[in-house]
């Protein structure tokens, strides 16, 4: 049985690991990997159709515990403890909830000491017991009646009628919850806290460089924190915005962005055979290159010849997808170039993000001219793929990979990119 501690508006863990409000996903899921021998059977839910509408869950059944991270951003949001009965848990290095303690309202009212009032939900027959940060939920069913409302003896027209509960004594907690302000209905994901940055870079967005031809390159904007003099004391988040562009070299990447988490080197080009005359290009000797910035949630392709920025893949992280959970989702924008009878426009309106659908990209852009590239993924081990294929469509020099839930899993950028030196120099002009 796990033993936890209870940090209102904060956390919840022990000294080994914690969950911390504001924590990405693909951090919280490390945490449950690496001790999975003493947290097992998680569960993953999210909506397979419209996964913007609901939180996104990881369920920790043998634990009574559920990790609700916000669709959107992909951060936690809110930690529920569902089942009190699975869990120890203390309040400043004191248990209010063991074998030997039971969670009743005395022992929460002694362990936290005074709050507001409570309030009763009729139609869930619970009553809430709410503090800053933290709320705790009380069973009431087991009564024949619902609690009976008292006015407050000081003020008898206060608030029309504001009344305080009158709950039996030994009433139980049936669940607890962890979020960040007062009200859990209205609680937002916090920002990342900064033991989450560990050193590394994280994109709080990024938007694609382009002209009417198609893409140039990708101008981020980066965050991180604790990698100054301080190290890890250091408490100072910093921003800080670099471009990058089709034909920059490895020393430029590296230079703007630091040392990718991996380089994968291709072993075979399976889109090869939808060139115009693939029997004429001759094997290479040597195999292109990826950089692979997970917590950006970008991948950089390198010619195997020149060492030069040839593709550009932004990946969105949508559950449901073979890669989900290797990238942190990529917040990106690209400007889309729309031809109506003969003119061209590029307006606001005319931003693809990462939650954009392909039926609305579709509408702006025109069908494709030719039928999508069937892709199935599966790894070595096991060839199965159990969420099945994804399909492929170019338009203006981009690659986008539509699930079957008519979201977006990736963007390619590509094409016959200029020099480094002419596109920075079309984009400062552009700008002016």
């Amino acid at each position: 049985m796990l033993d936890l501690e209870v940090v209102p508006e904060r956390s919840l863990g022990n000294e080994q690991w914690e969950f911390a409000l504001g924590m990405p996903l693909a951090q919280s899921i490390s945490i449950l990997q690496k001790h999975c021998r003493i947290v097992k059977n998680v569960q993953v839910l999210y909506s397979e159709q419209t996964p913007l509408s609901h939180d996104l869950i990881l369920n920790l059944t043998q634990d009574g515990i559920k990790l609700l991270f916000d669709a959107t951003n992909q951060r936690l949001k809110v930690i529920e403890v569902y089942d009190l009965g699975k869990v120890k848990l203390k309040y400043c290095g004191v248990h209010f909830n063991s074998q030997a303690i039971a969670p009743t309202i005395e022992q929460i009212d002694q362990s936290f000491g005074a709050t507001h009032p409570g309030v009763y939900n009729a139609a869930e027959q619970l009553f809430h017991l709410n503090f800053r940060g933290l709320s705790f939920s009380f069973q009431l069913d087991q009564w024949n009646e619902a609690p009976k409302y008292e006015r407050l003896p000081w003020h008898p027209n206060f608030a029309m009628g504001l009344a305080s509960l009158q709950i039996p004594h030994g009433a139980m907690v049936r669940r607890m919850h962890i979020y960040t302000g007062n009200n859990l209905q209205e609680t937002r994901a916090p920002l990342m806290p900064l033991a989450c940055f560990l050193g590394n870079i994280f994109a709080e967005r990024v938007d694609v460089l382009r002209d009417q031809a198609g893409p140039l390159g990708l101008k981020l904007r980066l965050v991180t924190a604790g990698c100054g003099p301080g190290g890890v004391t250091d408490s100072k988040v910093r921003s800080v915005e670099r471009s990058i562009f089709f034909g920059d070299s490895c020393q430029d990447v590296l230079g703007a962005l630091g040392s990718p988490h991996k380089v994968f080197y291709k072993s075979e080009d399976k889109m090869k055979i939808h060139s115009p005359s693939p029997h004429k290009q001759v094997p290479s000797k040597c195999n292109d290159y990826f950089f692979n910035f997970f917590t950006l949630g970008v991948d950089i392709l390198f010619d195997s010849t020149s060492h030069l920025v040839k593709k550009f893949v932004l990946h969105t992280n949508y559950p449901g997808h073979y890669n989900f959970n290797i990238y942190h989702r990529c917040d990106f924008k690209i400007p889309l170039v729309i031809k109506r009878d003969g003119a061209v426009s590029q307006t606001d309106d005319c931003i693809l993000t990462t939650y954009s659908k392909w039926d609305q990209i579709q509408e702006l852009l025109g069908h494709p001219m030719e039928k999508p590239v069937v892709l199935h993924r599966s790894s070595s081990a096991n060839n199965t793929n159990p969420f099945g294929s994804t399909f492929c469509f170019g338009l203006q020099r981009m690659i986008f990979e539509v699930m079957q839930n008519n979201h977006i899993a990736s963007v390619t950028l590509y094409g016959a990119p200029p020099t480094a030196s002419q596109a920075r120099a079309e984009t400062s002009s552009s700008s002016q």
